[in-house]
């Protein structure tokens, strides 16, 4: 088994979650567009909530290869057991998808209360990027033949 660490930190996260939604506000039509859609500090206790949904999400989807998971300071820690023929140079763009999952669900969850239009393209985007991360996980790279000197 090989061991493979996931890391997401919820600042990050909000603020990317922040900066979708000021973004979509923004290019609203409607003149309360940007203050209704926006996430602000007062919002925090809902983004909480989200934040564990979709850890809980996450380690459902993985629970095949889950290791651990921990929460320490603002920093999620995902711990994979995969096969030994896991391709490492998967693991960055693995730890990408994680981050983008994070973002695209927190911002469907949000937009279920502030621009249902929205909701649909999120959740899916958020879904697609969980599978991607099963698909990497499960890949195994093939085998190479040693060679002798």
């Amino acid at each position: 088994m090989k061991e493979v660490i996931l890391n997401v930190n919820k600042e990050d996260v909000y603020e990317e979650v922040a900066k979708t939604t000021s973004y979509t506000g923004a290019k609203m039509d409607s003149d309360d567009g940007y203050d209704r859609i926006f996430t602000t500090d007062e919002d925090q206790a809902m983004l909480e909530r989200f934040w564990s949904e979709c850890k809980s999400s996450i380690c459902n989807s993985l629970k095949k290869v889950l290791v651990s998971e921990l929460e320490t300071e603002g920093e999620y820690q995902l711990r994979l057991g995969l096969s030994t023929a896991f391709d490492e140079s998967l693991t960055d763009s693995m730890q990408r998808s994680l981050f983008s999952f994070f973002v695209m669900m927190i911002t469907a969850k949000w937009y279920t209360f502030t621009n249902k239009e929205e909701v649909t393209g999120y959740a899916a985007e958020a879904a697609t990027y969980i599978e991607d991360i099963q698909r990497k996980a499960f890949f195994k790279r093939k085998p190479t033949r040693p060679t002798y000197n």
